[in-house]
């Protein structure tokens, strides 16, 4: 894949200066492939590398007391993962790739001098990463107070629309590589509640699958179904001058 995928995902929000856009590809000059099911990185390892996401899906998950699983966010092309290590020696989670996936490790010190060096883009950052906290406690908030028709349709609605972001819904069709138990594990149901509720937002005409692939055939419903929480995109009148 060519160019500096986190560039691509930044420009979204600002128009970006030749320097900037050097200073990110330049976390993307080594590239290493993964397997898919291969663990990136441990909870509880204290490696000094983080990543960005050039190809492929992987999620973030913590094992709890009960020895259950749950699935935290999902992570995809231009996303930044292992930021935790920016704030505690060890890893919190543990980053899983659920398909192939190519990542670009960069040192812990490199995103400092980057930080550094151009403010603008550290605040991004910042922004960025309090988007997705918010994100994910819109996601457990429904976990704890909604039914498992509204967690379904609130996980699938949040990954449609990340998808059409990145320009990889064809269609309003996206692939979904998770299997029920990976659907389960972030919504908090079983298995088989998953494929229940599956199955009735497609025989309600909101959804349609076909193996791996799943079409949003309303996007209105969906969402309405998710009780969403529609906010705005990132609020950028407040970064620094570039």
């Amino acid at each position: 894949m060519g160019g500096s995928c986190v560039a691509e995902r930044f420009s979204h929000y600002v128009r970006l200066t030749a320097g900037e856009a050097a200073a990110l590809a330049a976390l993307e000059e080594q590239q290493r492939p993964y397997r898919r099911g291969a663990v990136v990185l441990g909870e509880g390892e204290a490696p000094r590398e983080l990543f960005v996401v050039r190809d492929g899906w992987l999620h973030s998950s913590v094992v709890l007391g009960n020895g259950s699983r749950q699935i935290m966010r999902f992570h995809f092309r231009g996303d930044l993962i292992g930021l935790p290590l920016l704030a505690f020696p060890d890893s919190p989670e543990t980053i899983t790739a659920v398909t192939d996936v190519e990542l670009a490790p960069f040192a812990r010190e490199r995103l400092g001098a980057l930080i550094a060096g151009h403010p603008r883009l550290a605040a991004l950052i910042l922004a960025r990463t309090v988007a997705e906290q918010v994100s994910l406690a819109d996601r457990l908030a429904s976990i704890g107070r909604t039914a498992a028709r509204a967690r379904v349709a609130s996980l699938l609605c949040e990954i449609y629309r990340r998808m059409r972001l990145l320009g990889l819904a064809k269609n309003d069709a996206i692939q979904l590589p998770l299997t029920q138990e990976d659907i389960g594990d972030a919504t908090g149901l079983t298995s088989v509640h998953v494929n229940r509720m599956m199955r009735v937002l497609a025989e309600a005409g909101v959804i349609e699958r076909s193996g791996s692939h799943v079409k949003v055939l309303d996007e209105a419903r969906l969402c309405a179904e998710a009780n969403l929480v529609d906010r705005p995109g990132i609020e950028t009148s407040w970064l620094p001058a570039k």
